[in-house]
């Protein structure tokens, strides 16, 4: 018997370890729930329930095919050897085959299993899936992992010149087994249900995934480059969800995009060009992680700006997660954040700016946040995120550049169009005032909507000077007082 461990890998098509199995013999798929594991790496409720769905729709497709999906409980990680270990008894599993997954908990959880299973004569199968290429492939001339995504990208194309990574085939319907699937159950006690409307945003399962990457593909990823700094507008692809929980693969996201740009990833359509880069970050983020486990941790890319002297300024932090700083862009990203499960990009940008540089506030209180409410929460692309937008983190904004919240509204929601529809309390304001009611308020402002929090202004200054105090770093990466 042959034994799929599914994780954040939930499809039936294009995935490496159930094909493997279903290559070898008669297979079993099992996913382990494991609710102290995703709260202490701050799992949003809607991701997990995101999860589940889709886990529900996947147990579906495998039953057709009469793949059987188990559910089974290991609270922490480090119970997964023991809980799989009694699976693989039960079932006489000569293998278990799982997809490479990269934060540091995952690693040690992934070698601890590994070994536990071998002191007993079963094996386990570790495969490249959730990457185009492997962690440990893509280095400097001195073997290095890169810290510059410009190069990092460079050696990409040229290994997608030499080849593109294929598709894997689908397994095909095996003999039916005496073994019946679990039932997915609704919710997990600890994660509070989400909204209906939010889950109607986010329909779960393959098809409504591929459906969205077909009518990107088709119909919009040509205007990609020009569209997808609006939040107004429909420009980017709403597959973040799909690819974290691993409901499609960057493999079949790189087929269609070359498909819409005649093959091409480096010319070509602008569009396609640049979103196949967005794939290529995600890639780097999640080789950053194994290059540099620190990110893992908590902690610093660059190890100098550890010694940031943050704010400690727990009624700005609340007012920037509560949607009430009284700068329109900022509250009203944080009202989608909080009622979709999703921020568009260009504003998780300036959001995350404004918190660690006019807020002077620690970039991991922004990170955990969002981790809490992202439907698409990613370690790896969270994390990268904000220590670019912190400058504390691989090739980030240079510390000196700090986006002006009004500046950065005025220019990609010129109309107001997504402040109104999310701050309806200023849908009175002319397409001027609507970025900064506070200029236009008179002496009180506008009624229900609170001033500014901080002066943008002297804000700025006093990080410049927080960055210019902190002691300087080689090349070699040595800190220099």
């Amino acid at each position: 018997m042959q034994l799929i461990w599914l994780r954040s890998d939930l499809r039936q098509h294009d995935n490496t370890a159930l094909a493997a199995a279903a290559a070898r013999g008669p297979t079993v798929a099992v996913y382990l729930l494991s609710p102290q594991q995703w709260l202490e790496h701050d799992d949003a409720a809607c991701k997990i329930d995101f999860w589940l769905r889709n886990l529900r729709e996947l147990s579906a497709s495998l039953g057709a095919l009469n793949i059987p999906l188990l559910l089974r409980t290991a609270d922490h990680w480090d119970q997964a050897p023991a809980v799989l270990l009694e699976l693989c008894r039960q079932l006489n599993v000569e293998t278990v085959h799982a997809n490479e997954e990269y934060g540091v908990h995952e690693s040690q959880r992934d070698a601890a299993v590994a070994a536990t299973l071998r002191t007993r004569g079963i094996a386990f199968h570790s495969y490249l899936d959730q990457l185009l290429f492997r962690p440990g492939t893509v280095l400097t001339k001195t073997e290095t992992y890169f810290q510059v995504f410009s190069q990092f990208r460079k050696v990409c194309y040229e290994r997608l010149h030499r080849s593109v990574p294929a598709l894997v085939k689908a397994p095909g319907k095996q003999a039916k087994l005496n073994v019946d699937s679990d039932p997915v159950p609704a919710s997990i006690k600890g994660f509070a249900a989400p909204s209906e409307s939010l889950r109607a945003l986010w329909p779960a399962g393959e098809q409504e995934a591929r459906r969205r990457l077909d009518t990107f593909a088709d119909a919009q990823i040509d205007y990609y480059q020009s569209e997808r700094d609006f939040p107004a507008k429909p420009g980017t692809s709403q597959l973040s969800a799909y690819l974290a929980a691993g409901v499609i693969s960057p493999r079949q996201c790189l087929h269609a995009a070359l498909q819409s740009n005649q093959g091409e990833f480096d010319s070509g359509k602008v569009g396609a060009v640049t979103w196949i880069n967005e794939l290529l970050w995600r890639e780097f983020y999640k080789h950053i992680l194994v290059g540099y486990p620190r990110v893992s941790r908590h902690r610093a890319f660059r190890t100098e700006t550890e010694a940031l002297a943050w704010r400690d300024a727990p009624d700005d932090l609340a007012a920037w997660q509560e949607a009430r700083t009284g700068l329109p862009i900022i509250d009203a990203a944080m009202r989608q954040l909080l009622e979709t499960g999703w921020m568009h990009n260009r504003l998780r940008m300036v959001v995350a700016m404004f918190l660690t540089k006019n807020l002077l506030i620690d970039w991991r209180e922004g990170e955990r946040f969002f981790m809490r409410h992202l439907i698409d929460g990613d370690l790896a692309a969270n994390n990268g995120g904000w220590q670019w937008s912190a400058s504390t983190g691989t090739d980030s904004a240079p510390y000196f550049r700090i986006f002006n919240p009004i500046s950065q509204s005025e220019k990609f929601d010129s109309e107001g169009l997504f402040i109104k529809h999310w701050l309806p309390e200023l849908a009175g304001l002319n397409k001027k005032e609507v970025h900064d009611p506070a200029s236009a308020g008179g002496l009180f402002g506008v009624a229900n909507y609170p001033s500014p929090i901080v002066n943008l202004g002297a804000s700025r200054e006093r990080a410049l000077a927080a960055f210019k105090n902190l002691p300087s770093r080689s090349s070699t990466g040595e800190v220099h007082e």
